[in-house]
């Protein structure tokens, strides 16, 4: 079967203007290359944004477990502070498990902070009671109730405290 051809189809003739011809190419090239590098930079965005979001998920995750972790070290210093005896084999096990807690937060960047003698700093401790305490100064933390928490530098759990008034 023979493909019945046209002769005065202008696909078919030679352009009458070869340089206004390489031109139009040639900007239909520059077009095309600036769209191909716009959607290489697009998806470079895409995927550093993934990321970010992706090491932000992580890090909600791994808050949502230390959170619970940080109750437990709570109260196995509460049971410490209450024993008597520390020579007792109970009390031992019990010190032993609140230092592995902590040895474990503290892989992972957790570390409490000091709050007992220092001025009163809303970004790090929650005022629970004012107190009077002729020794201390006004604005001083003079007693911990919870242990304040940093995680990597950043406010993991704010320490509960009392402020002399």
């Amino acid at each position: 079967m023979a493909i019945p051809m046209k002769e005065h189809d202008p696909n078919l003739l030679p352009p009458a203007d070869w340089e206004g011809e390489i031109e139009r190419l040639q900007e239909g090239l520059r077009i095309e290359r600036d769209r191909t590098l716009r959607t290489l930079a697009d998806f470079k965005n895409y995927r550093r944004r993934i990321e970010r979001d992706g090491s932000k998920l992580a890090e909600e995750g791994k808050r949502g477990i230390i959170l619970p972790l940080l109750d437990i070290v709570d109260d196995l210093e509460k049971a410490m502070k209450w024993t008597g005896d520390a020579e007792k084999p109970f009390v031992k096990g019990v010190q032993i498990i609140h230092q592995k807690f902590l040895s474990l937060l503290e892989a992972q960047g957790v570390f409490p902070f000091e709050s007992v003698g220092k001025p009163f700093n809303h970004d790090l401790h929650e005022a629970v009671a004012m107190t009077k305490r002729a020794a201390s100064e006004s604005g001083i933390v003079v007693d911990e109730l919870r242990r304040g928490y940093l995680w990597n530098d950043e406010l993991l759990r704010p320490a509960q405290v009392r402020v002399a008034e």
